[in-house]
């Protein structure tokens, strides 16, 4: 492997461990905490709020200072901190410990998407297919935290979950900052360069098309962030009610004799979920290769309306009927994830590219916080059907947003 190839992969790995580090407490929450702790899934999910608040509001100072300092020395605050920061929060004794030690980790999660997406979609060519790998390791990081937190559950406690991942964090840190130390210090001496080039004044009718595009973007990230947060970290628990026969009997198959005389469903429902969210994650290969072929307006209304089938679909469902519409709705949660980013890779200039992702982050992250009391307050009222609805509604108004795209996007002039 060389060495470009390498700096790829660890970026890779930040987005996995990112994903991860931000959905651990979904799989405690749903699997663990609400007994040991005797607090119900709806209150726990309080706790969480913050840190994903933390995870939006972030970005945007995350982006300005790898502008003005250096990305790639943002990437190894991002290794080091959350990492050092889940271990600490591994040693948590009440919810509330656990609602301080998720804050902070929001605050390092924050670092990685406007300055990871930034380095990825200005250092190669084929933004589409490079974003879309990057969301897949991404995509994995979502599925391992139920994957890993659900088995530890069973064999060890759920507090590995955040120490493991940790550990190898820090030691992925040391790695990124002795592969890139010298960009690290030549970074001040680039964005010096970068900032004497003046931007010549936009035409007003290129102008007005940018800003046309920006409010879509904008409108379709929030609304697309309400149903990647609504799937990604109800799924666990969607799971765990809809799947409990199907898992019971998946658990006497594999390990008849416990030595507890249980089956272990968690670990079960940990698998399930990992097998989902990994399957689907590969839509997203589809869907970059598809971008850099035919652009982001008939991807965008194809992933849109297979979102809008399945959530329709889902309510009501059972067992192995669940799982597979399960899959179904994902695929199209997932796939949507690249589309954006890869319209905003084209659209910003690369000095501010950083602050543009920090930007779209702080929108799309602030609605992954705010959909936490919308997913408590739907499932203790009505249950997981009626949030289905609401997410064919909003897979709907995505599909209206972008029939308004224009053919082609306005080109980011450096």
């Amino acid at each position: 492997m060389n060495r470009d190839q390498t700096y790829f992969l660890l970026l890779n790995i930040g987005h996995f461990l990112d994903h991860l580090f931000m959905l651990v407490f979904a799989t405690v929450a749903a699997l663990a905490l609400h007994r040991e702790w005797g607090v119900s899934y709806g209150e726990l999910l309080a706790y969480a709020t913050p840190g994903f608040f933390a995870f939006g509001l972030f970005s945007l100072p995350a982006g300005w200072l790898a502008d003005r300092w250096s990305r790639d020395g943002m990437m190894c605050v991002f290794f080091v901190g959350i990492g050092i920061t889940a271990i600490l929060t591994s040693m948590a004794g009440s919810p509330f410990q656990v609602g301080v030690g998720l804050f902070v980790i929001g605050i390092f999660a924050a670092i990685y998407h406007p300055v990871g997406l930034a380095i990825v979609s200005m250092k190669w060519k084929n933004t589409g297919m490079r974003i879309a790998m990057n969301g897949v390791w991404g995509n994995l990081g979502v599925a391992s935290a139920a994957l890993i937190t659900g088995y530890m559950i069973d064999n060890g406690g759920w507090r590995m979950a955040f120490v493991l991942p940790g550990v190898f964090s820090i030691l992925t840190g040391i790695a990124y900052f002795m592969l890139q130390r010298d960009e690290i210090r030549a970074d001040g001496a680039k964005d010096k360069v970068a900032k004497k080039e003046a931007a010549a004044p936009l035409p007003a009718d290129y102008k007005a098309l940018l800003i046309r595009v920006s409010a879509i973007v904008f409108l379709t990230t929030a609304v697309s962030s309400i149903i990647f947060q609504s799937t990604t970290f109800a799924l666990p628990k969607m799971l765990d009610e809809r799947l409990q026969g199907f898992a019971g009997r998946l658990a006497e198959m594999l390990e008849p004799a416990s030595a507890t005389g249980q089956a272990d469903t968690a670990t079960i429902i940990g698998v399930l979920a990992f097998i989902v969210f990994a399957v689907a994650s590969m839509a997203q290969l589809v869907v970059g290769k598809m971008l850099d072929k035919h652009g982001p307006k008939k991807v965008f209304m194809t992933v849109a309306a297979i979102q809008i089938i399945f959530f329709a679909a889902m309510p009501g469902l059972q067992d192995g009927v669940a799982l597979a519409v399960a899959l179904g709705f994902m695929l199209g949660a997932f796939g949507q994830i690249p589309i954006n980013d890869f319209m905003i890779g084209k659209m910003a200039s690369g000095p501010a590219r950083a602050r543009i992702y920090g930007v779209r982050y702080v929108v799309s992250f602030t609605v992954l916080a705010a959909s936490l009391p919308m997913i408590a307050f739907v499932h203790s009222n009505w249950g997981f059907d009626s949030l289905f609805l609401i997410l064919a509604a909003a897979a709907l108004v995505i599909l209206i947003a972008v029939f308004t795209l224009p053919k082609k996007l306005p080109t980011a002039p450096g």
